[in-house]
């Protein structure tokens, strides 16, 4: 299919992923929320990183939450991102809780500066990355800021997407600047990009 407005064409498909992650029932949202951490706990990077990256998910998206209250029990550094004002670069900043956070841009829950402290060390680090769909190349479908593009092309560590396997597509329309996850982690499945066959973990 030959695209003659990039715009129009993520524009049509963020409406088509978000409506049908909104038509999921919630009982299955859970479900597959709960597979799909439990298999990127499953990661030996995951299992190996003394910091975890990840945002903070919305009602539509998969939960991150219970996997941030593990990782914390568990004695990892868990970082959070904020977006600095007048800017579309965004910073990570090391929680203790999720009290630590407040409703800020678009809605979401970010740090407050004044009780986190500022990552600058990614050493050692996992990154979770968001996406309404991703393709089997590892690019993303975000929600067209570019905040976490910009984020990803400086971080050097492993970067996961976390996506429902419905919100899977074979291709995504992808500029010279996005940058693609290294793994890929669904409630059906874990896929390393770039790789002709998939691994998976089955439960």
């Amino acid at each position: 299919m030959q695209i003659t407005d990039i715009r129009i064409y993520k524009t049509t498909l963020r409406n088509k992923y978000k409506q049908m992650r909104r038509d999921m029932p919630p009982s299955v949202k859970v479900q597959h929320d709960d597979s799909i951490r439990r298999r990127v706990q499953s990661l030996y990077q995951y299992k190996n990183a003394k910091t975890l990256l990840t945002f903070v998910s919305t009602d539509i998206e998969v939960d991150t939450r219970i996997l941030i209250a593990d990782a914390l029990k568990n004695g990892k550094r868990v970082a959070v991102p904020r977006c600095i004002d007048g800017t579309r670069e965004m910073e990570f900043y090391l929680i203790k809780s999720l009290d630590d956070l407040a409703p800020r841009t678009f809605g979401v829950l970010e740090p407050d500066p004044e009780r986190s402290e500022l990552l600058t060390d990614f050493s050692d680090s996992i990154c979770i990355v968001p996406g309404l769909a991703f393709d089997f190349a590892g690019y993303r479908l975000g929600y067209g800021k570019g905040y976490y593009d910009r984020f990803l092309s400086r971080y050097p560590q492993t970067k996961v997407g976390i996506v429902y396997s419905s919100c899977m597509t074979q291709r995504l329309q992808h500029g010279r600047y996005d940058v693609a996850v290294d793994l890929l982690v669904t409630e059906r499945y874990l896929r390393k990009v770039n790789s002709p066959s998939r691994f998976s973990q089955r439960r």
